[in-house]
């Protein structure tokens, strides 16, 4: 016969034994559901799904590889750009430097020309005078 604890069985509560027992059912329990979700490896809806997950982790890395292309493309084009920087700089000082000197060869013309024109209204002045006495 078992034992029954008088205040526990008074107050309508379990005793240690039944509290035990229930956790044993509780975990056979847990274990039978556990069991029961097992995966069949070999099962071809199972199979599908693992070629489905792995095609897309395919996808994925052929996408960050594309973008670690792009973004070390994008570097070797920054990097290009600052080695050609001051070669630009140069050929635009030197470019420069000619549009300068094509001025001053202008301006120089210019004034030749001026003063040409300067002389030979000189002359002409000089002329009328000796053609006046």
């Amino acid at each position: 016969m078992q034992k029954v604890d008088k205040r526990n069985a008074a107050k309508g509560t379990a005793g240690f034994g039944d509290r035990m027992s229930s956790a044993a059912a509780a975990k056979r329990a847990m274990l039978e559901k556990f069991q029961a979700n097992k995966v069949d490896v070999n099962d071809p809806a199972y199979q599908e799904q693992q070629a489905a997950r792995q095609a897309a982790e395919a996808a994925r890395a052929a996408r960050d590889a594309q973008r670690r292309a792009e973004k070390d493309a994008a570097k070797a084009q920054v990097i290009a750009d600052r080695k050609a920087a001051p070669e630009a700089a140069e050929a635009a000082v030197l470019a420069e430097e000619a549009a300068r000197e094509a001025a001053a060869v202008e301006a120089a013309a210019a004034a030749v020309a001026l003063e040409a024109q300067r002389k030979a209204a000189r002359d002409a002045r000089y002329a009328a005078r000796k053609a006046r006495k």
